[in-house]
């Protein structure tokens, strides 16, 4: 789409803020569908508006949203208006464009385009380590989704370098548990991967794979306790990531975790 009002004042921004708590409300409920019917009303009005920091806010959000569900098409075709934006307004060495990069290689991971999802990573890097300002809570998810890449492109030693880096960042961050078992989890999926790539490659030990397994319970099982940590609210965005986090729990047979996960997401959204 164009953006014929570049660099003008617009006729009257949307309310970001509003936008984001109400978006948050229906995710809470896990209504996507008004989630999207959300923010494609708000989307609407920042174009007649002319008001191009909502509308990238916006097409962000959408982003996140058409990866959760699956929709290959529309994901991409709002990141690609959202790169299109943090060029015309002038955000290409700001921490707004780091935020959009991430936003748009995680949607690209997601779909199997690594290569462009490695560099729209390496971008964001780049910004959000050179400045002082950046919220912790960001950098962390930078490492975690950078490293996923990784792991897909079998670059194992880079991977598992950022899964500590993003493990010693979101140890600064109020609640970073959360975060913290996302990781571990990330990192018992990373040695998987890693074994079975060597075990192609050579013929691995017993002894080797033992050491595998060992350290993928040990992986799995500090996940768990982080998840058990009393101090994190039990909100919505709790039950996100434990609906986040049970499925790979059965994938490794830990089917009591994966039922205990679920069931602790139920309860909250059945609250809201």
């Amino acid at each position: 789409m164009a953006h014929e009002a570049n660099g003008a004042i617009p006729l009257r921004p949307v309310p970001q803020q509003r936008i984001v708590e109400k978006l948050d409300e229906y995710m809470s409920r896990r209504d996507y569908a008004g989630a999207e019917r959300h923010l494609k009303f708000w989307l609407e009005e920042a174009l007649a508006a002319g008001d191009e920091r909502g509308e990238l806010m916006l097409r962000n959000e959408l982003v996140g949203h058409y990866r959760k569900t699956g929709n290959e098409e529309q994901a991409l075709l709002h990141a690609e208006e959202a790169l299109q934006l943090v060029e015309e307004l002038g955000f290409a060495r700001t921490i707004s464009a780091g935020t959009t990069y991430t936003n748009v290689a995680t949607a690209l991971n997601a779909f199997g385009h690594d290569e462009r999802s490695l560099e729209l990573f390496d971008k964001a890097v780049e910004l959000y380590e050179g400045s002082p300002s950046t919220d912790p809570r960001l950098l962390g998810g930078l490492y975690n989704n950078r490293a996923l890449v990784c792991v897909t492109l079998r670059r194992f030693d880079e991977a598992n370098q950022l899964y500590e880096k993003a493990l010693a960042t979101m140890v600064e961050v109020e609640n970073g548990e959360l975060e913290q078992a996302i990781t571990y989890l990330n990192m018992a999926d990373a040695a998987v991967a890693q074994c079975e790539a060597q075990s192609s490659e050579t013929v691995e030990s017993q002894s080797d794979l033992e050491q595998c397994e060992q350290a993928v319970g040990s992986m799995l099982a500090t996940a768990l306790e982080l998840l058990d940590t009393p101090s994190v609210p039990r909100d919505g965005y709790y039950a996100f990531v434990c609906e986040k986090c049970a499925p790979t729990f059965a994938h490794y047979g830990y089917f009591l975790a994966d039922e205990d996960l679920r069931a602790r997401a139920t309860a909250i959204y059945e609250r809201a």
